[in-house]
């Protein structure tokens, strides 16, 4: 689908409902993907079926089911890594909270949205967020993990719920009732959005 300048590809990946993600500018067909999963073909047949030239390759985190396909993908295309320092080894631009990246001129910012693990980012072109395994439709990331912190992130989630209501939220995994939704939507279904506070966040996320 076409959101501003951007096409944003969903591409169902994967045995366990991952979804990989492809971004690119339809002028010059400069693109972006994440998170290629176990099944990195499709990301590939997608790139392949658009035309796209792809420029950088994301990971929103380190966890195995997104970032397996990563060496298919990059020897591939020629593409560079980009990913939080502490998600993969081995990447060509590591990316924190403030940094962006283009995708023809168009700024995919990025947040730092730690606690499912500590290197979590979500990709924020405008007016769409891509919360990986942060923020899923009606549901959020574990939190039980090695390296997990349900402080965080309840604090991550209650940033995300501060964007606009109509941005839209890709998820890194297909685990709601739709594919996708929005900030406003997540605010009114999302049980754990709809916590007043930390303690009832913990006792939902964590009980």
């Amino acid at each position: 689908m076409k959101i501003g300048t951007l096409e944003i590809i969903q591409i169902p990946a994967g045995e366990m409902n991952n979804f990989s993600y492809l971004l690119f500018c339809p002028a010059t067909r400069r693109g972006l993907a994440v998170d290629p999963s176990l099944e990195p073909q499709r990301l590939l047949d997608a790139i392949d079926a658009h035309g796209v030239d792809l420029t950088w390759l994301v990971n929103t985190h380190g966890h195995r089911d997104h970032v397996a396909g990563n060496d298919l993908i990059l020897q591939a295309t020629g593409a560079s890594l980009a990913a939080h320092p502490l998600a993969v080894p081995k990447i060509d631009r590591p990316l924190t909270e403030g940094d962006a990246l283009m995708v023809g001129d168009t700024e995919v910012k990025v947040l730092h949205t730690p606690g499912h693990t500590p290197a979590d980012i979500t990709l924020n072109p405008p007016g769409v967020l891509l919360t990986g395994d942060t923020l899923f439709v009606t549901k959020v990331g574990r939190a039980d993990m090695t390296g997990s912190d349900p402080v965080a992130l309840y604090d991550s989630l209650r940033r995300l719920a501060q964007f606009p209501g109509e941005t839209l939220v890709f998820p890194g995994h297909d685990y709601g009732p739709k594919a996708y939704s929005s900030i406003e939507y997540e605010r009114r279904n999302n049980p754990y959005l709809r916590c007043p506070d930390l303690e009832s966040f913990l006792a939902l996320r964590m009980g």
